[in-house]
């Protein structure tokens, strides 16, 4: 049975990976990208589109936001709930280069090794006030 000590710990190490996703070091990397990324992922951008694993690995090297000299993203009011046993989910808001979005992530632990992975991943852009 998870305790609430057990249930703050996952949750505070999904928004620590989580933070790691946002950062340039990871996004211009594939192979850090890779390592925290579900195997089934998903995601549906603040654009619309809808990513798998792959067609993200591939494009978040170049995407806004990888880059030391460029834009970097800003999250705040970020806060996680466990939904069961190796299941967190995150909310949150971005700004990326003045663009707003909320943000919601479903992140899921299969086993000790490979640890806390993003298994999905919705954007929804916040229009001006």
């Amino acid at each position: 049975m998870e305790t609430d000590r057990d249930r703050e710990s996952s949750v505070a190490e999904v928004i620590e990976r989580e933070l790691l996703l946002l950062s340039p070091a990871v996004r211009s990397s594939r192979e850090s990208t890779d390592r925290l990324l579900d195997p089934e992922f998903v995601e549906v951008g603040a654009s619309g589109r809808r990513w798998d694993r792959r067609s993200m690995l591939a494009a978040m090297p170049v995407m806004q936001g990888a880059a030391d000299d460029g834009p970097r993203y800003v999250a705040t009011g970020m806060t996680g709930a466990v939904l069961a046993p190796g299941i967190v989910h995150l909310t949150f808001e971005t700004v990326l280069d003045g663009r707003r979005a909320r943000r919601s992530s479903i992140w899921r632990k299969l086993d000790e090794e490979t640890g806390w992975r993003m298994y999905y991943h919705h954007a929804t852009p916040v229009p001006d006030a």
